[in-house]
């Protein structure tokens, strides 16, 4: 969010918090994307705040609860409160338990694995409507056939992710493995490492697809720890996974803080793949 909605998303939680009869004196922003992430004290709460236009804050209630109580890894909404989406003041605000971090270190690949697939036995059990992962293969690949939605891209990078989104997403949705529930995006910054083990955040990015695209988020050497992957569909995930966002980092109006030096540096990890 840009800096004055940011200031009213806060102001909105603080004001939705307080007349839960909570005390939330102070805040502190933990992540500020497509939505705001922030503390509140000294409640302790964790507030979600999303634009009312701009958000799947039901589908991800209703999916953390239905999770937590099949006791999967996911952080769980307060229980203080009444587990549901409150709004306000143009937005919609979720609020969760607090969870406070216990290392700072990276989280060995194999508990890593081991938490993934925990919550992807849960999510086999859940039957909730969810987008497939090709419908973000498709907007990738209608970007790179857009110079008006990418003008900054060159010629040459245009054909490179063309070519691997075509390739690399016909590999994955060709390779006939079965398909379910997934996190979306399980990347580390969506992972926390707690005194009760790892927990998933941001359910909001779920979708269906191959558990090799989820494991395509994770850090090297997740995927080969997961039981029975199919280590040519990671490889070509990891590679379309890669391509998918680097085509968002040239979008028109893209405010992902320092978008364009990873979208260089990304192109450089495709063109490698693409040579081995």
């Amino acid at each position: 969010m840009e800096r004055l909605e940011a200031a009213r998303a806060v102001a909105a939680a603080r004001s939705t918090v307080s007349a839960l009869e909570m005390r939330a004196d102070d805040a502190v922003v933990l992540h500020n994307s497509n939505r705001l992430t922030v503390r509140l004290l000294p409640a302790d709460v964790v507030a979600q705040v999303a634009p009312v236009a701009h958000q799947v804050a039901a589908f991800e209630v209703e999916l953390a609860q239905r999770l937590h109580e099949a006791g999967c890894p996911v952080a769980a909404l307060d229980p203080r409160v009444e587990l549901r989406v409150h709004e306000r003041d143009g937005f919609v605000i979720t609020l969760w338990t607090y969870h406070a971090s216990v290392s700072s270190a990276g989280v060995p690949p194999a508990a890593y694995a081991e938490a993934l697939a925990r919550l992807h036995a849960g999510m086999r059990e859940v039957g909730v409507p969810a987008p497939h992962w090709t419908e973000r293969l498709d907007r990738a690949r209608r970007l790179v056939a857009s110079p008006v939605d990418t003008p900054e891209l060159g010629d040459a990078d245009r054909e490179l992710l063309a070519v691997t989104l075509r390739d690399r997403g016909g590999a994955v949705s060709g390779s006939g493995g079965r398909e379910q529930l997934l996190h979306g995006e399980p990347h580390p910054g969506n992972v926390l490492s707690t005194a009760g083990g790892l927990l998933f955040v941001d359910l909001e990015t779920c979708c269906r697809g191959p558990v090799e695209f989820d494991l395509a988020h994770a850090p090297a050497g997740v995927g080969e720890r997961y039981p029975g992957v199919d280590l040519d569909v990671l490889r070509a995930s990891r590679t379309l996974v890669l391509a998918i966002n680097t085509t968002w980092r040239w979008e028109r109006g893209d405010q992902l803080p320092d978008g364009r030096r990873l979208a260089e540096e990304w192109l450089g990890q495709i063109r490698a793949a693409g040579g081995r």
